[in-house]
């Protein structure tokens, strides 16, 4: 069987989120709505994925360069999308139909459906589904051989009888057609309906009167599931955090608290690698083996190597490599990187700066713009003032480095391999390499000071 067109119509304007948003790309999991039909069908390998979009062009700049957009030029309903991808449609080979806003679909269903409908030699098969509640669905009308006669929509002023609201076997919105078969019905369709749409379930008439089979493929609810409204998007967000973190837990990664836990799609963790409670993944976030995460961490588009550990801190567009640490309560910003066995300690905040390996940040400190060698210790309230006003400037911490507490260090300046500083020095020029840089006031000692300050008040 030749590999398959999917078409994903995404043209709706998602009215009831209530957004300025448009719907398709409000986010799930770390990912926007549509991104979900897309990575299911490229995972069952479609040959050519197309995306409907509408004329405002909401989804051009956030789809992957391997799928193909195409604009349906007025919102005249499901079959008014199909036609407006008809021309990217390859006749001769299946393809498969669904919304936008079924994130919940999978590469594995999509499979099924497929394989069900080749061995079946229809020219069209709908994937449907059996609800308590079927209010609102488009009812499957069958034939008395079981295949499906028609779709009967129920919106409404909808054209359904009482007889035809009784059946509980509703429409998914998600087909698959023979190609050339489908080009060709879509020409007749007609929009004579109390809406006034292109429905695309009313070219299965058409099918039938041309000789094709058109068959049913019952499916659980559960894949089905849209998203119309906030609230539906919330029930859709907790299945697929659950479907996350069932992943990572086969794949040997413990999630203490799933309850409290969120995880994003994207989101790649090593085998014994320990998510404690509250914590966040997000974004690109990766994490190899045997690290422990959390609590109350969160990690956002952030590199992590094996056996690190990251409690109670926020890290942001950083790395963190092979057996390093982190917090608790630190701070790590864009462009951070923190090398094999350092540390950045409590209350901590680094920001573009290149920690090296075996070097401790403890306490207490800001790191902004800077180099720090392998081995370095820097002392509590160790300050790299960055910033003059008016650009960043660097600063070079070199090997072996030894701090005092309370060290401002004003950029440009650079301390040489094995250099100190003495505590509450406001370091502005370079330290040689060996150095003690000394940069304060001497102490001066008033003798009787406190007795002459009772005289006074006296």
């Amino acid at each position: 069987m030749a590999a398959p067109t999917v078409v994903i119509l995404a043209a709706g304007q998602g009215t009831r989120m209530r957004s300025k948003l448009p719907k398709m790309l409000h986010e799930l999991c770390g990912r926007p709505l549509v991104a979900w039909p897309i990575a299911a069908a490229l995972q069952a390998g479609a040959a050519k994925v197309v995306v409907v979009d509408s004329p405002a062009n909401a989804l051009a700049e956030h789809l992957p360069a391997a799928v193909t957009r195409v604009v349906q030029p007025q919102a005249d309903g499901t079959g008014g999308a199909v036609r407006a991808a008809a021309p990217a449609i390859d006749p001769g080979a299946p393809v498969l139909v669904l919304p936008g806003d079924v994130p919940l679909v999978t590469a594995e269903l999509l499979a099924e459906l497929l394989a069900g409908h080749a061995g079946r030699g229809a020219a069209a098969t709908m994937a449907t589904m059996v609800l308590e509640d079927p209010a609102g669905y488009g009812r499957v009308v069958r034939d008395p051989e079981g295949g499906v006669q028609r779709v009967v929509e129920t919106k409404a002023g909808g054209d359904a009888t009482a007889d035809e609201l009784a059946i509980a076997e509703v429409n998914t919105a998600i087909f698959a057609f023979d190609g050339a078969a489908l080009l060709a019905a879509l020409e007749g369709l007609r929009d004579d309906n109390a809406q006034g749409e292109l429905y695309l379930p009313d070219v299965l008439p058409s099918l039938r009167a041309a000789g094709h089979a058109v068959a049913a493929h019952r499916i659980d609810p559960v894949y089905a599931l849209g998203v119309n409204d906030r609230a539906q998007l919330a029930v859709v967000r907790a299945i697929a955090q659950a479907r996350i973190h069932d992943h990572h837990g086969r794949a040997g990664v413990t999630i203490v608290d799933p309850a409290s836990t969120l995880v994003d799609a994207g989101v790649t963790l090593g085998p014994d690698t320990v998510v404690e409670p509250s914590s966040y993944l997000r974004g690109a976030t990766t994490a190899g083996a045997g690290c422990r995460i959390g609590p109350l961490t969160t990690l956002i588009d952030t590199r992590l190597g094996e056996e690190v550990t990251v409690p109670h801190s926020y890290l942001v567009g950083c790395e963190v490599r092979d057996g390093a640490t982190v917090g608790p309560f630190a701070y790590l910003r864009p462009g951070a990187l923190l090398r094999e066995g350092s540390k950045a300690g409590t209350f901590v905040e680094i920001k573009n700066s290149d920690i090296g390996a075996r070097a401790k940040v403890p306490h207490l400190s800001y790191i902004g713009d800077a180099d720090v060698g392998e081995g370095t210790n820097l002392g509590a309230a160790t300050i790299t003032a960055n910033y003059d006003g008016t650009s960043k400037h660097r600063t070079t911490i070199g090997a072996g480095v030894r701090t005092g507490v309370d060290t401002t260090l004003v950029a440009p300046v650079t301390l040489g391999d094995e250099a100190y500083t003495a505590a509450n020095s406001a370091i502005t020029k370079d330290v040689p390499p060996g150095a003690l840089g000394v940069a304060r006031e001497r102490q001066v000692n008033l003798e009787g000071y406190a007795d002459r300050k009772r005289r006074g008040a006296d």
